[in-house]
């Protein structure tokens, strides 16, 4: 007849004071410091940095770096003696970004966006030189913006248009501007390569983009993207609302706006270099009672 012995007698302790506390409380130290490397700006850290900022031992803080190195989340450059994020960390970076669904991610924020706003808040993707709606919040007021998903539009027209292309390398830039000629969606549509890349030059230094009527007539919005780890546009978020409404509204949704995608930047890796301002877009279409206006 067998046995089954107490089961105090089969596994470790799981209070703090045994050895499963100890244990959690190493990964806990391990998990501060390599958050600590990933959040800041400066390539390499060296020990003391780190023990000091996280308030540990010298001695801890190089006993869990060898232990990150066996994994090759940490390296060490061994002329200066001062580590960085290793290929491990990537892969597990890599590993996330590409599980991550932009829109199930952002949809919590749209939400809060238009609520706050009480305007319409819109996510794009971007393929190719053109972009599209993929999803859409609308406020509960009489009336309200509403856009068609799934319809490309050209990168120069709207807010959302233009937060992609002033977020693009300046390769890519050239190379879209140096269309023969740039479609006019409105009369309001800005399609010359000379005012577009004054307007780029706006946008990346603030921030965000604007628009009045240049997508579609009637609405105005203000938009900015949603970037990664490398300043990459990802999507684009945007408010919009009837041109008589939003032109007083536009300062207050940008603030707003402005701080759903630094949120949901970081979600995907972005870390801002220094503060960044509102956006701009357009491309909603005026809708009363949920109806699109003409």
């Amino acid at each position: 007849m067998s046995t089954t012995a107490p089961t105090s007698e089969l596994s470790p302790r799981t209070d703090e004071r045994g050895p499963t506390g100890q244990t959690i409380a190493t990964v806990e130290r391990a998990a501060d410091v390599l958050m600590y490397f990933a959040e800041q700006r400066a390539a390499t850290l060296g020990v003391t940095e780190v023990a000091t900022a996280l308030g540990l031992s010298k001695a801890a803080v190089h006993r869990i770096l060898t232990s990150l190195r066996g994994r090759s989340l940490i390296e060490l450059d061994e002329s200066s003696r001062r580590y960085s994020l290793g290929l491990g960390a990537m892969k597990l970076g890599m590993a996330y970004l590409e599980r991550i669904d932009v829109r199930s991610v952002a949809r919590p924020e749209l939400v809060a966006l238009s609520e706050r706003t009480v305007e319409t808040a819109t996510l794009s993707v971007r393929s190719g030189w053109t972009r599209s709606y993929i999803d859409q919040v609308t406020p509960r007021r009489e009336l309200i913006m509403s856009v068609t998903l799934g319809v490309p539009y050209p990168l120069h027209a709207g807010a959302s248009s233009k937060a992609f292309l002033a977020f693009l390398s300046d390769e890519e830039v050239d190379h879209y501007l140096a269309q023969p000629v740039l479609d006019r969606l409105t009369a309001a549509t800005v399609a010359t390569a000379p005012a577009l890349r004054r307007e780029i030059a706006e946008i990346r230094e603030r921030g965000y983009a604007r628009s009045t009527a240049e997508r579609q007539t009637g609405a105005a919005s203000v938009a900015a993207p949603i970037l990664d780890q490398n300043d990459r546009p990802i999507a684009v978020i945007s408010v919009s609302g009837p041109t008589d409404r939003f032109t007083d509204e536009a300062d207050a949704c940008s603030a707003a706006l402005l701080q759903t995608v630094r949120r949901l930047s970081e979600r995907f890796g972005h870390q801002p270099a220094a503060a960044v301002p509102a956006l701009g877009d357009e491309g909603a279409s005026a809708a009363a009672s949920g109806m699109a206006a003409g």
